[in-house]
């Protein structure tokens, strides 16, 4: 049974998460609290909860106080918030605290649904609509922002990630790697979190433009990666049908 927990102080938007949740999980078990104290007692009651749904917006809390008190306290839980902000810098912040989704309050219950399912199946879910208004410009090329971010990643999930690009779905990856599916999942949204993609597909697009193998390959030189980056070339699309 798939456990989730909705921390919202407004009993209407409970009831629209709730019902969203259903329609992803119609067995699921949900439980509430419309305070962060309230939420680290249910957490701590309930070490098997599958995902957090957060409002930052909640009574004696500021800011990312709240997620943050989460997070600390309890790292291996997913968190997604849904806020009635929507400004791309408190997004991308958001993000780069280790949520693995960000929903706007204003988004549609069957969007609802459809976030928490991507969600569930390892995905980091932000609107595309914010996704866009979140650009920046930035004077370093593709290749040079992708050899900085793989560099973040942890030797396992450099190999997780290697398997994602070669099509391998979680399951398998745990297979392969003699790993617990849960924990794939985890290294999947780290891995795209720090590589500031939100799917599968777009990651194997984005390390396609570099020379990968000479990354998580230890025997190789990483510098080598940025020397032979390849801005232009793009994954085949088999790969990408793949993923």
């Amino acid at each position: 049974m798939t456990r989730f927990l909705i921390v919202d102080d407004h009993p209407l938007f409970r009831e629209a998460l709730q019902s969203a949740v259903r329609l992803v999980h119609a067995d699921a078990e949900i439980f509430e609290a419309t305070s962060i104290e309230g939420a680290l007692d249910v957490i701590a009651a309930h070490r098997d909860l599958d995902l957090a749904l957060l409002d930052l917006s909640l009574p004696g809390t500021a800011g990312f106080a709240g997620l943050i008190a989460i997070r600390a306290a309890h790292p291996k839980l997913p968190v997604v918030v849904v806020s009635g902000h929507e400004e791309p810098a408190l997004v991308r912040e958001a993000i780069s605290l280790g949520i693995v989704g960000y929903i706007p309050k204003s988004t549609s219950r069957k969007e609802l649904a459809v976030a928490i399912g991507e969600v569930l199946n390892g995905s980091i879910y932000v609107p595309k609509k914010l996704l866009e208004s979140g650009r920046e410009g930035s004077g370093e090329s593709d290749a040079q922002q992708i050899i900085k971010r793989l560099r973040d990643l942890t030797p396992q999930q450099l190999l997780v990630l290697d398997h994602i690009r070669e099509g391998l779905q979680n399951k398998q990856i745990a297979y392969e790697l003699k790993l617990a599916e849960t924990t794939v999942k985890a290294h999947v949204s780290e891995i795209l979190r720090k590589l500031h993609v939100y799917t599968r597909t777009k990651a194997v697009i984005e390390i396609a433009k570099v020379d990968f193998s000479a990354i998580v390959n230890p025997r190789t030189d990483p510098a080598r990666a940025e020397t032979t980056a390849r801005p232009t070339s793009k994954p085949s699309a088999s790969a990408v049908r793949r993923v």
